[in-house]
């Protein structure tokens, strides 16, 4: 590979690690202690850069040389926060959150894709009870915070105005990004069953925190039913505009998801694998994305769209999940 070609890769694989209020430029200059117009002849290619500037780069931004030299180890390699056990872990956990779908959203040619087995975060965050609970839920049943240990839920608190805040920041982008998802009519176990274990458990300070929670989460698959029948994303109660981003909606009844994101930025790819519950890895390793993308487009070969079209299956799609949210709704009625 010749020394520019090489600069010019290694630089375009820098700018989607940049965070969306700063900008390469400013970051090298800073990180080699260069001025501005060094930076920018590194960056053009005018100036080589030296085998030292690449080593604080790459441990700057966590990255492996034998990824940018491609170097044939059939290594795949990826970049993601970790549980750091840290006391604002979680906050963490959605900032990083708010800045991946920062950086997709700054591309001018974007779209990402959701195989999911779980109905995506973002959608639970309009409700403050019912975002409430998947905050509550996710730090003291799967980050195991000690100090939520020995609580139950009340819906009639108002908690984690911070979180719930940057919950309706992370929905609001993620409403102008472009995408396709995946459901099964299982997706929606995840959460009812999340409810039902908390009722089972003493885990709710009344009776009617659970048949709260269910009523939100049936709003919330109605709002989903709407977005699908106008092919685009906007919030709750409101009505699509100039910043919505198309809704592609499938579904498919034979394979249910792993919650893989992926996204094709201006002919870039990337794939976020999910692990540890609710963490990410991605990776822009091009092998890698190329099948993971020839194995997402025949599933999507053999998936129903089920937005703007197919309005009898999407009938059928959301009765059959209307139908399980109100089962657990129906125990909350009074019988004579």
């Amino acid at each position: 590979m010749q020394d520019a070609d090489f600069q010019q890769g290694f630089f375009d694989h820098l700018k989607p690690l940049i965070a969306p209020h700063k900008s390469l430029v400013h970051e090298i200059s800073d990180m080699l202690n260069i001025s501005l117009d060094s930076a920018y002849r590194r960056i053009r290619g005018e100036k080589i850069i030296n085998l030292n500037e690449i080593r604080k780069i790459c441990e700057y931004f966590q990255l492996s040389l034998d990824q940018l030299l491609n170097l044939n180890t059939k290594a795949i390699l990826f970049h993601g926060k970790l549980n750091n056990s840290g006391p604002d872990r979680f906050q963490v956990w959605l900032e990083d959150m708010l800045l991946q779908l920062e950086m997709v959203n700054r591309y001018k040619e974007k779209h990402v894709y959701f195989l999911l087995k779980d109905i995506p975060p973002f959608y639970h965050f309009y409700h403050p009870e019912l975002a409430a609970f998947k905050f509550f839920f996710w730090m003291k049943s799967i980050l195991h915070y000690d100090e939520l240990k020995d609580q139950v839920f009340d819906s009639s608190v108002h908690r984690y105005p911070n979180l719930y805040h940057l919950g309706l920041q992370i929905t609001k982008l993620y409403n102008q990004i472009p995408c396709t998802e995946i459901w099964n009519p299982d997706n929606i176990q995840t959460t009812l069953r999340q409810i039902e274990l908390y009722e089972e458990m003493g885990n709710f300070v009344r009776q009617e925190d659970s048949k709260i929670l269910y009523q939100q989460v049936l709003e919330m698959i109605e709002h989903i039913e709407q977005q699908a029948e106008s092919g685009l994303k906007f919030g709750m109660h409101g009505h699509p505009d100039e910043s919505s981003g198309t809704f592609r909606l499938l579904t498919n009844q034979f394979i249910l998801g792993d919650n893989t994101f992926m996204a094709e930025l201006d002919g870039q790819r990337i794939t976020y694998l999910n692990h540890s519950v609710i963490y990410f890895l991605g990776s822009f390793d091009p092998n890698l994305n190329d099948t993971m993308f020839k194995s997402l487009d025949n599933l999507i070969r053999k998936s129903t769209l089920i937005s703007s079209v197919g309005e009898k299956e999407r009938y059928r799609f959301f009765r059959n999940m209307k139908a399980q949210i109100g089962e657990k709704l129906n125990r909350f009625e009074i019988i004579p």
